[in-house]
């Protein structure tokens, strides 16, 4: 396997604010990483981080061996698909032009190319492609998280990074979506990292599970690992190993 994400202990802040302390992570192709832990222990900055949103006041950060102090921020996020909670779909656009609007940016596409490429997205996504010429209003919540994931995937990343992208939704869709995202990662093969609040998203989800707390990586391993040993009473309490059968 090869390194995609290399993290070297990395310090990141907001003002006097650290918000990471030392963090050090390695990615391998293919993985499928979940990331939980409370409010404020700095998931959502890690993830800022791989896609150079925040620069780390010290340490490394290096994407398919490239270092980012030393690369191009917009040929790295060509590479980096990007979806979060809620979708954050743009409102004047169609759906279709959402879907085709970052390869888009890279070379200008014929009304042909676009019509087939939301075609291919939105089938990927399990939607008809019907939906291309709606609006985001137009759409359930459900639909929109799936053109949401759509979008991160049209210019052909090799890293998806996710932020709670089910949490906007029903329980329902949420478990479909979860069903969706793990056969689409196995049939391309793309790495993913994926935040939630959810233990039983991040045990169903990922290959490997990190457990953060206080701006550091306080405990990761497969769902097995963590739950045959916790480190603490934290992890415990996180995991509520009392009701584990729940969790899978």
């Amino acid at each position: 396997m090869n390194k995609v994400i290399e993290i070297q202990n990395c310090t990141a802040a907001y003002g006097d604010s650290e918000v990471l302390r030392n963090v050090s992570l390695t990615v391998e192709k293919g993985e499928f990483i979940t990331i939980i832990g409370p409010s404020g222990c700095g998931k959502t900055t890690l993830l800022k981080m791989i896609n150079g949103l925040v620069t780390p006041r010290q340490g490394k950060v290096s994407v398919n061996g490239k270092s980012l102090a030393n690369c191009s921020m917009t040929a790295l996020r060509r590479g980096i698909g990007y979806a979060v909670q809620g979708a954050k779909l743009f409102p004047h656009m169609t759906v279709e032009e959402n879907i085709c609007y970052v390869p888009s940016l890279e070379r200008k596409l014929t009304k042909e190319e676009k019509k087939e490429l939301a075609r291919k997205m939105l089938e990927m996504v399990r939607l008809s492609p019907d939906l291309a010429r709606r609006f985001p209003r137009q759409l359930s919540g459900g639909q929109k998280q799936r053109v949401g994931i759509a979008r991160a995937m049209a210019a052909g990343p090799d890293i998806l990074l996710m932020d709670e992208p089910f949490g906007a939704v029903d329980e329902i869709t949420r478990k479909d979506l979860q069903d969706e995202l793990l056969s689409l990662q196995k049939e391309t093969g793309i790495t993913v990292i994926f935040i939630t609040h959810d233990i039983r998203e991040a045990f169903k989800l990922g290959s490997r599970t990190i457990i953060m707390k206080d701006g550091i990586i306080w405990q990761q391993g497969t769902p097995k690992e963590l739950l045959d040993n916790p480190k603490d009473a934290f992890v415990r309490q996180l995991i509520r190993k009392d009701e584990e059968h729940e969790l899978f």
